[in-house]
């Protein structure tokens, strides 16, 4: 049997930058992954935007760890050459009603330490943005675009620069609890191993849930439920008329369709919310009329039947439609009970703006056992 430091489960954007942390901080590590390879769940399945912290409670984890990971992310990125920029979105209010609902956008972005965020009035947007439908904007001139890919090889090639393994087509079976640490089943390809490991980061992401269940000890009521909230975006094949990402007023489920680039500047469209209660990454054409309704209330000129389904993704929320949102959980021993396990559920939006926080958060709570 195997014996190893740490096991890392799970090799999408967090997973990576945690195994990351942890092989620079001097452990042997092995990152499990299910797929055939890295990053092609939740973690190929976005906006690809560096968030700002806006939008979430003060103190909260999404707050404290979107802002640190930000500034982080930038500074990685500018030292590996990973493309990426800081390209600032507007938050819109199309209706002259709904300006009043910027300001607690901006008491919030202010209470959590998001900087910069700056009011614009109908004329300097008209500058600004000219294709752009609005009467008012904050302005978050610290939101940014990346190449996640990229970001992603980049954290795997650190890890494995620091000695870590990564073993894609592999599943976590079963991990069961000893004296010195775990004792987990490995199943990949038909074939069974085992693995012995000091400490174990569940990092599963939507699998995450499911790896606590089959984790031995971790009590069933230290386990958060699992609510599938699927995004799906539509894309177009015209050039958008703007420089900056375009996000509507946010709603109960997530921040709107809203309008983002990618590095080569074509734009793409969503997520918006379907809740489902399976994994199912189609594209509904028939949602295209709803997508170009809302676009339209802020790019009036999109011309008609110019979207094409695109791609979708599922965030793993920890709470369901009509509740408030749920923080992002990093639950080591004081939570579960399990000593040398730090289980991450939750992480959905902004997950990998914070990758780089959530991972050194990991590592401390790993240190401090």
């Amino acid at each position: 049997m195997d014996r190893v430091q740490t096991v890392v489960v799970g090799a999408g954007v967090v997973g990576l930058a945690v195994a990351r942390e942890l092989a620079v901080s001097g452990r042997e590590v092995v990152i499990v992954e299910r797929e055939n390879a890295f990053g092609t769940g939740t973690s190929a399945r976005n906006s690809e935007v560096i968030h700002a912290g806006i939008y979430y409670p003060a103190g909260s984890l999404k707050a404290r760890l979107c802002i640190d990971g930000a500034e982080r992310l930038y500074s990685y990125c500018r030292e590996r050459s990973i493309p990426h920029r800081r390209c600032g979105k507007l938050i819109v209010a199309c209706e002259s009603e709904e300006r009043s609902a910027l300001e607690p956008i901006a008491k919030r972005a202010a209470e959590c330490g998001a900087q910069g965020l700056r009011w614009l009035e109908r004329s300097e947007l008209a500058a600004l943005e000219p294709s752009l439908r609005a009467q008012a904007a904050l302005l978050s001139p610290n939101t940014g675009i990346v190449d996640s890919h990229a970001y992603m090889q980049a954290l795997l090639a650190d890890a494995e620069d620091r000695g870590a393994t990564l073993a894609v087509a592999s599943e976590v079976a079963a991990a069961k609890s000893t004296p010195g640490g775990f004792v987990l089943r490995i199943v990949s390809q038909g074939s069974e191993s085992r693995i012995a490991a000091r400490e174990v980061v569940n990092a599963a992401g939507l699998g995450a849930q499911g790896l606590a269940r089959l984790t031995d000890g971790i009590p069933a009521d230290s386990i958060p439920p699992l609510y599938l909230a699927k995004g799906n975006y539509f894309t177009t094949a015209r050039r958008a008329p703007f420089s900056h990402l375009v996000y509507p007023l946010p709603n109960e489920a997530g921040l709107g369709v809203h309008l983002t680039l990618d590095l080569g500047g074509r734009a793409r469209f969503g997520p918006d919310v379907e809740w489902v209660s399976e994994l199912d990454y189609r594209v509904d054409a028939n949602r295209m009329a709803a997508f170009e309704a809302q676009v339209r209330r802020y790019w009036p000129t999109l011309p008609p039947n110019s979207l094409s389904p695109g791609y979708s993704g599922i965030r793993p929320k920890l709470v369901g439609p009509g509740e408030a949102a749920a923080d992002f959980r990093i639950d080591g021993a004081a939570r579960h009970g399990v000593p040398g396990l730090v289980a991450l559920f939750g992480i959905e939006s902004p997950g990998l703006t914070a990758s780089l926080a959530i991972a050194e958060s990991v590592r401390a709570e790993l240190d401090s056992l």
